[in-house]
């Protein structure tokens, strides 16, 4: 494994990343790691708009008309 040295961090962030290492009982080491870790190598979630756009054109919206069954009422009305 590497070693990465990050100087002139300053002194606010180091305070939230020991308070943070903390809150989870981590070293602010090893948080330091899985903050990188996680921004780095993990897949991020798409977005709802992301995946919409990603949707298939599967027709237009009259091919997905609701037809009444003739015993129903329809609540709407």
């Amino acid at each position: 494994m590497a070693n990465l040295v990050v100087r002139n961090i300053d002194e606010d962030v180091v305070s939230a990343l020991k308070e943070r290492a903390g809150r989870f009982g981590r070293s602010a080491e090893a948080e330091h790691r899985l903050i990188l870790t996680n921004a780095l190598l993990k897949t991020k979630k798409k977005s709802l708009a992301e995946v919409l756009a990603a949707m298939p054109d599967v027709g237009d919206d009259a091919d997905f008309e609701r037809l009444q069954d003739a015993g129903e009422s329809n609540v709407f009305d």
